[in-house]
């Protein structure tokens, strides 16, 4: 009996220690592939026009990020299909590490209306480092070159459509916000989406191609100091300040609508948590540096850090606020 249970306890001992050493091995796989995770150049996507509003806060975050990480990091913009086109390549690369992208709002929005089967929900999440909000701006080269946000409205009351205003593609962010402020103010404008962001809404007003655009002041800035376009209503809580705190807000003039576009950091599905961890670690370092938060208020937008969780958490939020807008404009599906 007693030769059998020492037998028995030798060869549970061996068992447990066979299943503590795989245990060491595995942890230890993880630690590895987080250890050298700076080995390799990291590219980052972004489903944006070069130039345009979220190019300008990606690049600069970016190069940050690749100086705290001690490596290069390749940007490749992928505009086109409302984003969707970055993201299907985001979704569909290695889950690595070295492939991560940028997104904004559209990220919730291209499920609403059918353009993808994903979301937030299908990447994994980064973090936040950012965010828009746009301005109403119009064109000093068209016939009929609007002064004042009353003026625009006046006309708009008397002639239904007659005022064109340019818009980021259906169901990016900018046309949301176009969209919500049409029904909110019950105005009809002749609304001309583009085929991205702001870069090319900018384009379009600020050649007299159309009255209005509404954009963030990153994409807009060069054209406004040119004397190309002006800025007529923000659409904030409060007014931006600084030197256009003379522009009013939207609320101001009595369209109760405000509207802000967040901009997220995010990778393809089941990334290792090891460097999840890493990349939402150095990322919070650097959008909440000193340096970074300088740059994202230089270029008219909100310093805006959340976490994974919290990302996806606010995302979930958005989720309903779009959803409604987006119903209202039949484009659900």
């Amino acid at each position: 009996m007693t030769f059998g249970k020492e037998k028995f306890m030798k060869g549970w001992g061996v068992l447990a220690l066979g299943f503590f050493l795989m245990l060491v091995l595995f942890h230890s796989g993880i630690s590895e592939g987080a250890e050298n995770y700076h080995l390799k150049l990291i590219t980052c996507i972004i489903p944006n026009e070069a130039g345009g509003d979220a190019d300008t806060l990606a690049r600069p975050l970016m190069q940050m990020i690749s100086q705290k990480l001690g490596k290069p990091i390749m940007i490749v913009n992928k505009p086109g299909a409302g984003s969707s086109l970055g993201y299907r390549e985001i979704l569909a690369s290695k889950a690595d590490g070295y492939t991560i992208g940028t997104a904004t709002g559209s990220i919730v929005t291209n499920k609403i209306q059918g353009i993808m089967r994903n979301d937030f929900q299908d990447f994994t999440l980064i973090g936040t480092y950012a965010t828009y909000i746009p301005f109403l701006i119009a064109s000093t080269k068209t016939q009929h070159p609007y002064t004042s946000i009353e003026e625009v409205i006046s006309v708009a009351k008397a002639k239904p459509e007659e005022i064109s205003l340019a818009c980021g593609g259906v169901g990016l962010q900018w046309w949301i916000a176009t969209m919500g402020m049409q029904q909110a103010s019950g105005l009809r404008f002749n609304i001309i989406p583009q085929a991205g962001g702001g870069g090319f809404s900018v384009t379009q007003v600020a050649g007299g191609h159309t009255d209005l655009a509404v954009v963030a002041l990153g994409a807009a800035s060069s054209q406004l100091a040119a004397g190309n376009v002006r800025l007529l209503a923000f659409f904030g809580p409060t007014r931006a300040g600084g030197k256009y705190g003379s522009i009013p807000t939207l609320k101001e003039v009595g369209i109760n609508f405000t509207y802000q576009s967040t901009q997220v950091v995010l990778g393809p599905p089941k990334m290792p948590t090891g460097i999840v961890e890493k990349l939402a670690k150095t990322l919070e370092e650097t959008a909440t540096s000193p340096e970074y938060v300088q740059n994202v208020m230089d270029h008219y937008a909100t310093p805006f850090h959340l976490s994974p969780q919290k990302t996806f958490e606010f995302l979930t939020e958005q989720r309903v606020v779009y959803t409604e807008i987006m119903k209202r404009a039949g484009i659900v599906k």
